[in-house]
């Protein structure tokens, strides 16, 4: 995985290869954010990635790296109004669709290791955490650190939070652009976080109706 630390976001990619020139990797992330190329700088352990042209193995990137963008595009305020002595705020970007290929199935595989590297851990310790202690002295509620046991409240969260995946891998379908491999890797994605909030949904009602 590769975090891209924005502001106060923390985007996560699947680590490419070494061999990519920072350039690709920079045009890749202008895509997904919709800030222009040469807004932005790339920061990796205090310095700042300058050469596009260079592989990334240059900076000696390793897996779960954290990279800092820093920059972009910035807009003044819609009435254009800023009291003296304040800076104009900075809208926060809204989620747009990319306009190629290339750039929707980047979307995809993000969103999807997003929901892998911070969804299904909390979802295997919400399940865990559902199985009652046994006579035997075996570990359940409480084991998984949630309240003993998991509430309603934890349910809905992580139910609201996969829906909410599965809205934003929806948004990625543009209608009336026909990208075969975008599809195909949608609905795999799909599928996937589909089958977790099922999964999760299937061990709080069996516990429910376990009563």
């Amino acid at each position: 995985m590769l975090h891209v630390k924005w502001g106060r976001e923390v985007l996560h990619f699947p680590t490419p290869p070494l061999n990519t020139p920072l350039g690709k990797l920079r045009a890749d992330l202008a895509e997904y954010t919709q800030l222009p190329v040469g807004s932005f700088k790339l920061v990796y352990k205090g310095a700042v990635m300058k050469e596009d042209t260079a592989p990334l193995s240059t900076y000696n990137l390793t897996e779960n790296a954290t990279i800092f963008l820093i920059g972009g595009h910035t807009l003044a305020p819609e009435d254009g109004n800023v009291r003296p002595g304040q800076t104009a705020p900075v809208p926060k970007a809204k989620p747009v669709a990319p306009q190629t290929e290339e750039g929707t199935i980047l979307a995809i595989r993000a969103e999807l290791e997003r929901v892998r590297a911070t969804l299904v851990p909390d979802v295997d310790a919400f399940v865990h955490a559902l199985v009652p202690p046994s006579s035997e002295g075996e570990k359940g509620y409480g084991a998984a650190g949630y309240p003993v046991p998991p509430t309603p409240l934890d349910h809905t969260r992580l139910s609201e939070l996969l829906l909410q995946s599965l809205l934003r891998l929806d948004a990625l379908h543009m209608p009336g652009v026909d990208w075969p491999e975008a599809r195909v890797q949608r609905k795999t994605a799909v599928r996937e976080v589909q089958g977790v909030l099922d999964r999760l949904d299937g061990a709080w009602v069996g516990r429910v109706s376990s009563r």
